[in-house]
């Protein structure tokens, strides 16, 4: 299988993490920050995967799905938000996106949405998985919810059944270690 990933997403942090992490399980990681530049890395590189996130300045993921198709149409995809819904992820579906995932995934997440395709021959090696630290889940919790909401604290402590000062403090912390 042809080892070779784009990484597409606006937050250059999360894109670089993610590309790390790609990177020492063996891909070669091509990273764009927008859908230009994501489509000339299609067109030149010609990647076997992707990895969209679904909201960014300028055209959307959705928007890159369908180009993305027509330049490179053997390319499997899948889709990352923190802005997730049935609506979007059934149509990223419908436009050629082999999974949808909610953020933050890790690379094992993203791998495993791949691997759904028996025609990758990827494989999820089970002793490298090592399950998030419950700070670390609550914390992704959280941040999923917050997304949900988009950004309204009030809303989000109101959901997540905590006191919107409590939520302020938990959001300052740093990300815990997995």
């Amino acid at each position: 299988m042809d080892k070779t990933i784009l990484l597409v997403d606006d937050e250059e942090l999360f894109r670089t993490r993610l590309a790390k992490a790609f990177t020492q399980r063996g891909f070669m990681v091509f990273m764009a920050g927008d859908f230009v530049e994501a489509l000339r890395i299609i067109g030149e590189q010609r990647p076997a995967l992707g990895v969209f996130d679904l909201k960014m300045p300028g055209k959307s993921g959705l928007e890159l799905i369908v180009a993305a198709r027509e330049s490179n149409p053997a390319m499997q995809i899948v889709v990352l938000t923190g802005y997730g819904s049935i609506a979007t992820a059934t149509e990223a579906v419908r436009l050629g996106a082999l999974n949808y995932l909610p953020k933050p995934a890790d690379v094992d997440d993203i791998i495993g949405a791949f691997a759904r395709n028996p025609e990758l021959a990827l494989t999820v090696d089970q002793d490298e998985f090592s399950a998030p630290s419950l700070a670390r889940a609550e914390w992704e919790h959280i941040n999923r919810v917050l997304a949900d909401c988009q950004g309204n604290i009030s809303l989000a402590a109101k959901k997540l059944d905590l006191h919107r000062r409590t939520l302020q403090r938990k959001l300052q912390k740093y990300p815990p270690g997995k």
